[in-house]
């Protein structure tokens, strides 16, 4: 049936004859304000739906005027058309033009030459199999919603909304779009899931300013050659259809940053996907791909989905080349071993090897400073015993660092006679052939310390008295082989003496100095353990990275010459998590204008300096699993700041700083002794959208949080309130908030 128009005295709705349903349809309720004749009414739109995809960025709080005749009985809708009104909804009638500009000035507002035309439109969840061609009359249209319906086709006509930016004709029966909508010119996001589309138009390589593409659910099985010229597109979904290929030009997407591909018949990526270099977001599950690229360019993918797929390893150059990769799915495929470079995936919080035929963990994966979720059920391990499997992460990599420092001993003890070594430097023969970055070709040596860089920068260093054990730096295994990168000859003459005279370590106001590595140990400098060293690998992965990552080092204290290098070298992640600081390192002074990422988790450190808030540019800080109780009052001051993580601390409040960061968007607080909410706070940080308060001591939830429509993400489970309840708390964010809005004193 098509949408029944119903009057009443004060309200009109158009309003579906579908049943209860899940998705809701989206509601105009119009209220008149003034008691004449004829009246101009408020539409305001609320729109539902039932999952993210279907929920579009329209303000709930845009108001639009219409006019309707009260005395005049409502049209009867025929069977597939809307209301003939609706598309003369920007048309006043005659009557109002013939108004004298004397009656008009009485409420100039209601004048209808400052009525607000109609840009959103939305018909969700109406069963409509047709669309008037009179649609062209809304001009200024800029969103159409035409989801959960019963169209089989669209008039040629909807090509005339030439200010159309959003176009959402999911879930109805379409199996093509007129070519006329290829030519509009604003369209920005289309979304035409869930119909039954076979093949994609090559003519939709014409709209130019696409952005958004979500094709996802139809029975797709080839994109048109041409796709490659939609070059603004940053998202491109296409789950769940019939594809085995992919075209070449998919590559030249320069800006695509997500792309779905899962539920496909995919056999195998393009060579070339590192032509993709703001790839973010990667999803091939569920297809039949045997081997996965190495991903070189793809520097700032962080998050890798391949699970159900017939993948056999995990290449060692995608392990290089994916230094921001957050998440590897790779569960229920036919890989039979894990690379020691996993640990090259500093950032890693969740590795997924579930259900394939993996018998040995490495003890590489130990070095994994951030990995928080480790799953390997499924597996026939037998290098670890079942118990420890099945206590969990954390129970498993103790496991593995307590073998990686069992390994290190043995190795230092076996080598103890062979002279002083730093970084796989061999006694007396530390030639510019030691280096991963050196011009100079070296043999292969079978060493366990000769690696192609420095993962771990940290000198496990104790005072050198005679016959004291040889200073070295531990690494992870790594091999050699297939090296290829290079440093400046300005930087490491080969053949040479390293001279690092400018880079050092003070202690005890004497210089410790580079020059040489066997001559280190001709200085008989009381070192204490636990500080960090600078050496040439060290530099290399600076120069290269950008970042300064020193984790798992039970380091105390940073000199600020590490700072300095780290500054002259445009680092721009400082990274020195799960250590044993106390304090925030002084030295981070000289990066106040540089740094963007700043991790200082799991350490010690029981309070933050005031400089904290000299930090210009940083968008993400992490201080989470410390001593933290309070924060500095100039903190509100870092205005780029967009996520902030202090879970894991002392706190028995928000501190009030946190109140004046208007660009945050990501406040974690988890785990924590927060009692109360400060909700007037809360509604000073208009950008906030992810709130976890988890595992804390609050008792009461003001209802008055239901209305900051701007939090998508609010986690409270965990707290003693009693109110809302955990079922409804069990069922997102978006009950939560529901629930409170609900109980508002009105």
């Amino acid at each position: 049936m098509c949408p029944n128009l119903s009057k009443s005295k004060s309200t009109i709705k158009i309003a579906s004859s579908k049943p209860t349903r899940k998705k809701q349809l989206t509601s105009f309720c119009m209220c008149a304000p003034h008691p004449r004749r004829r009246s101009y009414y408020q539409i305001r739109e609320f729109q539902m739906a039932s999952s993210g995809d279907e929920l579009e960025s329209e303000d709930p709080d845009d108001e639009l005027e219409l006019e309707l005749d009260l005395d005049e009985p409502a049209p009867q809708p025929s069977e597939d058309a809307l209301p003939e009104r609706l598309y003369d909804i920007n048309e006043a009638d005659a009557e109002s033009r013939a108004a004298t500009l004397e009656q008009l000035s009485i409420k100039d507002e209601d004048a209808w030459w400052n009525q607000v035309p109609l840009t959103n439109l939305d018909l969700s969840s109406n069963a409509l199999s047709h669309i008037s061609p009179k649609i062209e009359n809304l001009q200024s249209l800029t969103v159409l919603i035409l989801h959960d319906n019963a169209l089989v086709d669209l008039p040629a006509e909807i090509g005339k909304l030439e200010k159309l930016m959003r176009l959402n004709v999911s879930r109805n029966k379409l199996s093509d779009l007129p070519r006329e909508l290829y030519s509009l010119p604003e369209l920005r996001h289309l979304n035409i899931s869930y119909n039954e589309f076979s093949e994609l138009n090559p003519d939709i390589s014409d709209l130019h300013m696409l952005e958004f593409l979500d094709a996802g659910h139809n029975s797709i099985k080839s994109l048109p050659g041409g796709i490659g010229f939609l070059v603004r597109l940053t998202a491109l979904l296409l789950p769940y259809n019939h594809i085995k290929d992919l075209p070449p030009d998919l590559v030249n997407m320069r800006s695509l940053q997500r792309l779905d591909l899962m539920q496909n018949d995919l056999t195998c990526l393009p060579e070339d996907m590192g032509l993709l270099r703001k790839l973010q977001f990667l999803y091939l599950q569920h297809n039949d791909i045997l081997e996965l690229t190495d991903f070189e360019g793809n520097e700032t993918l962080t998050e890798l989905h391949a699970s159900n797929n017939y993948i056999s390893n995990i290449p060692i150059r995608m392990c290089e080349n994916l230094p921001h990769l957050k998440v590897l799915d790779v569960r229920d495929n036919k890989i039979t071993q894990l690379p020691d470079e996993l640990c090259l995936l500093r950032n890693l919080n969740r590795l997924d090897v579930s259900n394939n035929s993996i018998d040995k963990l490495p003890v590489s994966l130990a070095a994994l400073a951030h990995l928080i979720s480790l799953q390997v059920e499924g597996n026939p391990i037998k290098s670890i015993r079942r118990d420890i499997l099945q206590c969990g992460t954390s129970r498993i990599l103790r496991t593995l660092q307590e073998r990686s420092v069992a390994k290190s001993k043995d190795e230092g003890e076996s080598d103890s006679g062979a002279g002083a070594r730093l970084s796989g430097g061999q006694a007396g023969n530390d030639t510019a052939a030691n280096y991963p970055d050196s011009r100079y070709q070296p043999q292969q040596q079978q060493n366990h310390f000769e690696y192609q860089f420095q993962y771990r920068a940290q000198a496990h260093m104790r005072p050198m008295q005679p016959q004291a054990e040889p200073f070295r730096v531990y690494e992870p295994p790594y091999s050699r082989q297939g090296q290829e990168h290079v440093y400046d000859q300005e930087n490491c003459e080969t053949e040479k003496k390293f001279d690092y005279s400018g880079h050092y370590m003070q202690q005890q106001q004497h210089n410790f100095q580079f020059n040489g590595y066997s001559s280190m140990y001709q200085q008989q400098q009381q070192l204490c353990y636990g500080q960090c060293v600078v050496c040439p690998r060290w530099v290399y992965k600076l120069r290269h990275t950008r970042t300064l990552a020193v984790n798992l080092e039970e380091i105390t204290d940073v000199p600020e010459e590490v700072f300095q290098l780290a500054q002259k070298e445009g680092v721009h992640v400082v990274d020195f998590a799960r250590n044993q600081l106390r304090t925030v390192p002084n030295g981070l002074q000289h990066m106040q204008n540089i740094v963007t990422e700043l991790v200082l988790a799991h350490n010690r450190i029981g309070q933050v300096p005031q400089f904290i808030s000299q930090f210009t540019r940083i968008t993400l800080l992490n201080l989470s699993n410390n001593l933290l109780t309070d924060l500095p009052k100039e903190f509100g001051v870092l205005n780029t700041l967009r996520e902030l993580n202090i879970a894991n601390n002392r706190f028995s409040f928000l501190p009030s700083g946190l109140y004046d960061l208007q660009g945050l968007e990501i406040l974690i607080a988890s785990d924590n002794h927060i009692n109360e909410l400060n909700v007037a706070g809360l509604q000073r940080m208009p950008r906030l959208s992810t709130l976890d308060l988890r595992n804390n001591d609050i008792d009461f939830i003001p209802p008055i949080l239901g209305t900051l429509t701007n939090i998508t993400h609010l986690e409270l489970v965990g707290n003693p309130f009693r109110q809302p309840r955990h079922q409804i708390l069990m069922k997102g964010t978006e009950s939560i908030m529901s629930y409170l809005r609900d109980r508002v004193p009105r």
